[in-house]
């Protein structure tokens, strides 16, 4: 991350930041402290960013640059986002396999095409079928949620939580919803250059941490069924359950505090 120096019209990068210090934000509505203002933010120096957003009525932006880290790491993460399920290659098959097994310990499975999958909130007898909307990382994002936090996992499949409506959401239908309403909040398919703050943000927190999308999906399934409780909703509003869960996410992505998915008030709903 970098810090600022604010000339007429343009925002330029001075200096790395360490990632706990703070961002440094340029209001473009108002004058800065040495009597400059900061106008319209300019790119400037290859891969620098300045993103804005409007926060309580004011502009803000977040500088900094993309590291050689956060280049290779956001590939490899839409590389994981444009690999569709293929229901004919062995490690998928093997990842589906993993996936009952975390699942459902000790209790066999007798195929992959099999009625049991109904157990788990897939529509039909065949999971393959599900994973079109988001792929093969929305298989991968369950079963790095049903090992990294199982006891939260078992919970929310077992909709042991609060007072559960008669029409409940299909639990593993609602992990790739959640995967995919997650890519396109954070926009990671567009350019290098962030066009969202949030977007920018995720980065930076990617930078830190490799497995931060998992992680995030993980807090978003967890903060998904509590909104479903408090609005006693049923299957019919899923997707406004869902609205509301990307509302909330943003929110707390957005809080000054929050450096990491792990600073995510929400993140204390894993267990």
């Amino acid at each position: 991350m970098s810090s600022v120096v604010r000339n007429q019209g343009s925002c330029v990068a001075i200096r790395s930041l360490s990632p706990s210090s703070s961002i440094n934000r340029c209001s473009h509505a108002s004058a800065s402290s040495d009597g400059a203002t900061c106008g319209r933010p300019a790119w400037i120096g290859k891969r620098l960013t300045c993103v804005c957003f409007k926060r309580k009525g004011v502009y803000e932006g977040i500088y900094f640059n993309i590291t050689p880290k956060q280049e290779e790491r956001l590939n490899r993460l839409r590389h994981r986002m444009k690999v569709y399920f293929d229901g004919s290659r062995p490690d998928h098959q093997e990842a589906l396999r993993a996936l009952w097994s975390a699942t459902y310990a000790g209790k066999e499975l007798h195929g992959l095409i099999s009625d049991q999958w109904k157990e788990m909130g897939w529509q039909g007898r065949d999971p393959s079928t599900d994973f079109r909307g988001a792929g093969f990382i929305s298989l991968e994002n369950l079963l790095f949620f049903a090992k990294t936090f199982s006891t939260s996992f078992q919970c929310l499949l077992k909709k042991q939580g609060g007072n559960r409506s008669t029409w409940e959401y299909p639990f593993a239908v609602a992990g790739v919803n959640i995967t995919f309403m997650i890519m396109q909040m954070l926009d990671l398919d567009a350019s290098v250059k962030p066009r969202t703050f949030i977007r920018s943000v995720f980065l930076q927190m990617l930078s830190e941490n490799e497995w931060a999308f998992d992680l995030l999906y993980c807090v978003a399934f967890v903060v998904m069924d509590k909104q479903w409780l408090e609005k006693n909703a049923t299957y019919m509003e899923f997707n406004e359950v869902l609205k509301s869960t990307r509302t909330q996410l943003e929110r707390e992505l957005l809080m000054d505090d929050v450096l990491r998915i792990e600073d995510m008030p929400s993140f204390t709903l894993l267990c």
